[in-house]
Formats: structure tokens, C-alpha cells, sequence
């Protein structure tokens, strides 16, 4: 590989790390909001995340250029498809974080009463953090890093959250039973929920994204 291709893929890669500490970081603000009932927080968030999708955008065409002027070989290729639809999936959480803020800033103002639910919640949400932060840290040293474990402790934090937000499910489902005039505000909660499940089931994605740029094989992806 020549010296000037190695500078893209690093540049490219330092692209989508930062990309991924952004929405970490997001991440973690929007769970300190929920924990502090602070709504200027939820503000935050929303900001750090406003050019997300141009951010993904400017690595998608990096990637671009690099296919046009190199012609990678076979396990080069394989490494600059990954980035590319890894690049989607990191986007989408990070637009999923956004819109997850705004309506849990909103809902802090509805009747319904989340104390109850507040434990699983949090769990629910560290979950998904540290499933990101599993995928930062192996990306961060692709080369180096035991890409079937990092896969294995993603995993790990998915079947996890899907345990949680049954239990979220369940308690809400019962919930709504009692509280019959405010059902269709917990079904907007679960609905909202279920975008910290589904920012999960991305990093699975990536995950194996990394799998199948440092080993090959095939891809597999959650639809």
C-alpha cells in the first residue's frame, strides 16, 4: 500500500472515531439529563448532534475519493466497504440519540410518571453506551484489536438491552391497565425507548462490520 493511501485510510478513520465520540458523548450527556431532570442538557445534546448527518456525508465521499484514485485490492476493499456502511449505521444511532433527547425532553413535561421505570431505564441506556464505547475502542486499534471478542462484548450489552426493554415493555403495558387515560403517552415513552434497543442492535451491526473487514467472510446485518 502506498504512503499516500494509508494517510486517506487513517484520515478516514480518525473521521469516524470522532464521529463515534460525538454520539458517545451525546450519549452520555442525554442519560445525565434524564438522571438530573436538567432540560438544558437535553439542549445540548440536540446540538452537539446537529450536523451529524453532514459529518457522515463528508466521510462517505472521503471513502469515495479513496476507491477512485487507489483501486484497492481485494482485502483493502474489503476494509474501505466496511467503513462505508459502517459510516450509515453510526449516523443513524447518532440521529436516533438526537430525536431520543427531544422526546424525553418532552415527555419530562407529560403526566406520565417514569419514577417507577427510572432503574431499568438508566440500564437500558448504559447498555447502549457501552456498546458504542466497546466499538470505539476496538476501531481505534483495528490492526490490533481481537475484533471475535469485542463482537462477543457487544453482544453481550444487546442481549442485555433486549432483556431490559422487555421488562420496559411489560411494566408499561401494565401500567397503561391502570392509568387508562395516559395510554396512548406511554405508548410515545415505549416508542421512544426503543430507540436506545435499536441504537443496539446498530452496534451489533458495526460490530460485525469490523469482524468482516479485519477477518472477511460474510456480512451479517440485523434488518
Amino acid at each position: 500500500m502506498s504512503v499516500k493511501y494509508n494517510s486517506k485510510i487513517y484520515k478516514i478513520r480518525e473521521m469516524i472515531s470522532n464521529l463515534l465520540r460525538v454520539i458517545i458523548d451525546a450519549n452520555n450527556t442525554c442519560l445525565e439529563a434524564y438522571n438530573s431532570g436538567d432540560e438544558l442538557l437535553y439542549k445540548e445534546v440536540q446540538n452537539k448532534l446537529t450536523n451529524i448527518s453532514m459529518q457522515g456525508d463528508m466521510i462517505d465521499n472521503e471513502i469515495i475519493r479513496t476507491f477512485a484514485l487507489y483501486g484497492p485490492e481485494a482485502n483493502e476493499l474489503r476494509s474501505l466497504v466496511a467503513c462505508l456502511k459502517m459510516t450509515n449505521e453510526i449516523v443513524r444511532i447518532g440521529i436516533g440519540v438526537k430525536k431520543y433527547s427531544n422526546r424525553m425532553q418532552m415527555h419530562s413535561h407529560s403526566l406520565c410518571d417514569l419514577k417507577p421505570l427510572n432503574a431499568t431505564i438508566v440500564l437500558l441506556h448504559k447498555s447502549s453506551i457501552d456498546a458504542l464505547q466497546y466499538i470505539l475502542e476496538c476501531f481505534e486499534q483495528l490492526e490490533e484489536c481481537e475484533t471475535e471478542s469485542y463482537y462477543a462484548k457487544v453482544m453481550v450489552e444487546e442481549s442485555k438491552n433486549d432483556d431490559l426493554f422487555s421488562i420496559l415493555e411489560k411494566d408499561i403495558l401494565t401500567t397503561i391497565i391502570d392509568e387508562k387515560e395516559l395510554s396512548a403517552e406511554y405508548v410515545k415513552v415505549l416508542g421512544t425507548l426503543r430507540k436506545l434497543e435499536r441504537s443496539c442492535d446498530r452496534s451489533v451491526n458495526i460490530a460485525n462490520l469490523m469482524l468482516y473487514a479485519s477477518k472477511g467472510g460474510e456480512i451479517h446485518q440485523y434488518s
